[in-house]
């Protein structure tokens, strides 16, 4: 159900809490609760958060 709105300067995203990725959950960005669903705010200033998910790839194969 995870829904993504790009406006200028970032981008706006609606998911469950189960569709969060460890950054929104550790609110290393933006996080708002409204009910059952975040609203998450990644600014174009940040990066995309790939490097985390490269990171959990290692780990998971160790």
């Amino acid at each position: 159900m995870a829904l993504r709105i790009r406006l200028p300067g970032g981008t706006l995203k609606m998911k469950l809490y189960r569709e969060l990725r460890d950054r929104e959950r550790d609110r290393r960005v933006p996080v708002m609760k409204m009910g059952s669903v975040y609203f998450i705010w990644w600014s174009n200033n940040q990066g995309t958060g790939r490097e985390d998910s490269e990171r959990e790839r290692q780990k998971s194969f160790r």
